[in-house]
């Protein structure tokens, strides 16, 4: 099985195409994962000067997090996932619904997604994320019973934040979700937050460790599965997530630092 390991733009949503590509390349990722403007020149642009490099696209669908009522979310989530899919991406990542709709809207936006998926072909994964219909584990796994195809974006982070722990009391709940994930967020979270100051610190090690053996099962189940390919996003972002100084605003660590050292802590685990 192929390992695929992308660069996150969030956090570098400032630099111009090529400055970003190369940054990406020189770093050693396979790919971008990024969420196309809204315009339909300059989306055509970005895909092509990453197709240009070399690179894999993934395209990161977010926007709906702007849409609170229903009928509005889901109208943006239909234009978005099609542009998103016309890109012809890898796969699609989804931040899909809210944990205040009720499970039948839903359930009708994950399968307006699914509808979307097989009109061009292109994988959509939903990403577990707080406040989305994923955002704690016994939201989800209603979801996962009912649509048992259902495919998911493995942002564990946000459920240690969740649910105040790292998830040592939950064996079974992430034996239910881990066999559905398909991408891979590697960020590391901790009981308190989506994201610990560094990875690479002793304080944050327990962290860390708990978050590799998540991910380990899910490549151990898409190679038992005969998967081609498994993508992964190292994804520390900028601040608020990442933790700033008081009175000057300065960061307590630079995320794409963090994103490159988890890239190579990938390589090396995964070759």
């Amino acid at each position: 099985m192929q390992i695929k390991i992308f660069a996150a733009q969030w956090g570098n949503n400032e630099l111009p195409a090529p400055v970003f590509i190369e940054r990406v390349k020189a770093a050693g990722f396979d790919g971008i994962e990024m969420s196309l403007p809204l315009d339909a020149a300059q989306r055509d642009d970005w895909t092509r000067q990453i197709a240009d490099a070399g690179l894999d696209l993934i395209v990161a669908q977010w926007e709906t997090v702007f849409h609170p009522s229903f009928a509005p979310h889901k109208a943006a989530l239909a234009e978005l996932l099609h542009n998103a899919c016309a890109a012809k991406p890898l796969h699609v990542n989804s931040h899909t619904g809210k944990d205040y709709f009720t499970p039948e809207q839903n359930r009708e936006l994950l399968e307006l997604a699914a509808d979307i998926a097989r009109q061009h072909g292109v994988p959509i994964v939903h990403e577990i994320h707080r406040s989305r219909f994923s955002g704690h584990p016994m939201l989800l796994l209603p979801y996962l019973r009912h649509m048992p195809e259902l495919r998911l974006t493995a942002d564990l982070s946000h459920w240690c934040c969740a649910c105040e722990s790292l998830l040592e009391d939950q064996p079974e709940t992430l034996a239910q979700t881990l066999p559905h994930v398909r991408h891979i967020h590697a960020r590391v979270g901790h009981p308190q937050g989506p994201q610990v100051s560094d990875f690479r610190a002793p304080e944050a090690r327990a962290a860390l460790e708990a978050h590799l053996s998540w991910w380990d099962e899910v490549i151990r189940l898409r190679r038992a599965a005969g998967a081609a390919v498994m993508t992964l996003t190292p994804e520390f972002g900028p601040a608020p997530y990442t933790q700033t100084l008081p009175y000057t605003q300065q960061q307590v660590s630079d995320p794409w630092q963090q994103n490159v050292a988890m890239l190579q802590l990938l390589r090396q685990r995964y070759a």
